[in-house]
C-alpha cells in the first residue's frame, strides 16, 4: 500500500489537495474513492497528506464540466466518466466506443492501447494529464415498456451517456436523450423517457424502480480516469507526487476488480436476487439473443465507428487505428 506510517512522516512533506470524486451513488465512491482520500492516503503518508474530496454531484455539477473545471486549476485531481467529456473532445470516446468492446477483456486491452494516445491529448490540449483509466461495470439497457431485444429500441426515447451510446440507439431508430444523471429516476418513472443506459448497479444505487426491464447485453463499460492539473500536480513535491501515483496505481486496480466483480451483482439486485445490498427489484431479466449480439456489431460498424471518425478528425482516426483498431481488428476511416 505505499510507505508505513512511521517512513512517510520522515520523507514526505506535508500537502492538502483538493480532489473531486465520480458520481457519489456508486459503490465505486463508497466503497474505494472516498475512503482513499479520507482514510488510505493519510494513513499511508503518516498525516503528511491530506485531501479535501466531494463526489462532483455533491458539488452541484452534472459530470461534463467536471474536467472544464480541473483545467481552470480548481481542483489538483478529478475523477470522471470519459464518455460525459466526448462532446468537448471525441477523442474521450475511443477506448470504450459503443458496441467495440464484446467482453471486459477486450475493454482493458482497448483501455491500455489507448492510453498513451489519450495521455498526449490531455497533455497538449488541456493542460491535464490522466493518472488511472478504469471501468465501471457494463453499461446496459433499463427499460419501462418491455424490450426484448435491440429492435424494440426503434421509437423509444432512451437517455444515453457520451455520444457514442447515443449514435448506437440512433441505429436501431432510438431516440437519444441528453440527461443528468441525477434526472433519470424520476424520468423514468413518469415515463417521459423509455429507456436508460448505465451500469449494472449503478441503476440499483440511484434507484431507477421505474424500469421494468433490464437487458442485460453490454453496450460499453463507462470507461472513466482520475485525472491531474498539471499546473497544480507540479506544485507538489516530487516525493508527494511518486507517493501519490503509487498508491492512485493500486487504487485503479482494484476500481477494476470491483467493477467487473459486480456485474452480476447488479444484475441480481435489479431482478431477482439475492442482493447483499438490499431487497431485489423485480425487473425482468432479458438477455441478448445471438443475433442481438451480431447487430452490436453491426451496429459498431455501419453507424458508432464511421460517426466517431467524423467527429473525431484525420489524425485522431489515425492513432486509434495504430492502437485500438489493432486490439478490435479494426479500421476506422
Amino acid at each position: 500500500m505505499g510507505l508505513a506510517g512511521g517512513a512517510a512522516a520522515e520523507t514526505l512533506p506535508k500537502a492538502n489537495i483538493t480532489v473531486i470524486g465520480n458520481l457519489g451513488i456508486t459503490t465505486q465512491s463508497r466503497q474505494l474513492e472516498a475512503p482513499f482520500w479520507a482514510k488510505r492516503v493519510p494513513e499511508a503518508s503518516g498525516g503528511a497528506i491530506t485531501a479535501n474530496f466531494k463526489p462532483w454531484n455533491e458539488l452541484g455539477l452534472k459530470g461534463p464540466e467536471l474536467f472544464r473545471i480541473l483545467a481552470r486549476g480548481q481542483a489538483t485531481l478529478a475523477h470522471g466518466q470519459l464518455g460525459h467529456h466526448a462532446g468537448d473532445a471525441p477523442i474521450n470516446d475511443g477506448n470504450d466506443l459503443a458496441g467495440m468492446s464484446p467482453d471486459w477483456e477486450t475493454f482493458r486491452k482497448a483501455t491500455e492501447a489507448f492510453r498513451p494516445v489519450l495521455t498526449a491529448f490531455y497533455e497538449k490540449n488541456l493542460g491535464l494529464r490522466p493518472i488511472t483509466m478504469q471501468s465501471y461495470q457494463s453499461q446496459v439497457l433499463y427499460c419501462r415498456p418491455e424490450l426484448k431485444g435491440l429492435a424494440d429500441l426503434k421509437g423509444k426515447r432512451v437517455r444515453t451517456s457520451g455520444a457514442s451510446q447515443g449514435d448506437f440507439i440512433a441505429h436501431f431508430g432510438g431516440i437519444p436523450v441528453d440527461m443528468a444523471f441525477g434526472e433519470v429516476q424520476q424520468a423514468l418513472s413518469q415515463g417521459t423517457i423509455d429507456c436508460a443506459i448505465t451500469g449494472t448497479l449503478g441503476g440499483y444505487t440511484a434507484k431507477w424502480t421505474g424500469a421494468r426491464f433490464l437487458y442485460t447485453l453490454p453496450i460499453n463499460y463507462g470507461a472513466n480516469a482520475i485525472v491531474a492539473n498539471i499546473a497544480e500536480w507540479n506544485r507538489l513535491d516530487p516525493k508527494v507526487q511518486g507517493f501519490l501515483s503509487q498508491e492512485l496505481k493500486t487504487l485503479e486496480g482494484e476500481m477494476w476488480a470491483l467493477n467487473r466483480s459486480e456485474d452480476e451483482v447488479g444484475i441480481a439486485c435489479n431482478t431477482t436476487g439475492p442482493c447483499p445490498l438490499g431487497a431485489p427489484v423485480g425487473m425482468k431479466r432479458v438477455d441478448p439473443s445471438p443475433e442481438d449480439i451480431e447487430l452490436r456489431r453491426k451496429a459498431l460498424l455501419e453507424t458508432v465507428l464511421p460517426r466517431w471518425g467524423q467527429r473525431c478528425g484525420a489524425e485522431c482516426v489515425r492513432l486509434w487505428n495504430d492502437t485500438v483498431g489493432k486490439v478490435v481488428n479494426l479500421e476506422a476511416r
